[in-house]
């Protein structure tokens, strides 16, 4: 299982999805636990820059070359949760530190 988080701070997830700086991609032990790798993705940047379509094509270009399976964040709109939706990627809202987030998304 490959978790996707939105961070705001040092090992912080919340915030916005589509506009998110960095995330963290969490990949799921087989021994248990999580190889998590930090990645500057601009994405606030990027969502004043583009139009909608092409920005949530480059979050859905993201998400496919990671192969996410599950997305946690604190807040998303309604055009990404579509995306999302239409992609077949759960998303969770929590806020908290990184590896409670990931531990209770694991299970949800």
């Amino acid at each position: 299982m490959v978790i996707l988080a939105t961070l705001t701070g040092t090992d912080t997830v919340g915030g916005g999805f589509g506009r998110a700086d960095r995330v963290a991609i969490a990949r799921l032990q087989r021994e248990g636990g999580f190889q998590v790798e930090e990645i500057h993705v601009g994405w606030g940047e990027q969502h004043d820059q583009h139009a909608d379509g092409l920005h949530h094509a480059m979050i859905a270009k993201f998400l496919q070359e990671q192969a996410v399976d599950k997305v946690v964040t604190g807040h998303m709109g309604e055009g990404m949760q579509r995306m999302l939706s239409a992609m077949k990627i759960p998303v969770v809202q929590f806020q908290g530190p990184l590896g409670e987030v990931l531990a209770q998304a694991a299970e949800a």
